[in-house]
């Protein structure tokens, strides 16, 4: 029913335009372009700080941190995978020896 309203329409229509506009204007200021880099680059060095210390206080704790679950989750992978091969190199064995001779 509002998206029928001509005044909806208009006032949708006009706060798209302003809201581009000042879109415009920020991204056309140097400085604030500047900051918005300055902040993005702050919170990237103050996460990588934060996972450091996160790494260490569970290594302290003697619990394992994602990087570790990641490669156990590799290894057994690699293990699942071997396992399958040889799992199907018994299965050619085993058939081999039970078909009929001729």
């Amino acid at each position: 029913m509002l998206k029928n309203n001509p005044v909806m329409k208009k006032l949708v229509e006009t706060g798209e335009e302003r809201i581009g506009k000042l879109a415009q204007q920020l991204l056309s200021n140097e400085k604030f372009v500047a900051t918005v880099q300055t902040l993005v680059s702050r919170s990237l060095a103050a996460k990588g700080t934060l996972d450091s210390a996160l790494r260490s206080t569970l290594s302290a704790m003697n619990l394992p941190s994602t990087g570790d679950l990641e490669q156990l989750r590799s290894k057994v992978d690699d293990l699942e995978r071997l396992l399958a091969s040889v799992e199907g190199k018994v299965d050619t064995l085993v058939a081999a020896k039970t078909s009929p001779k001729k």
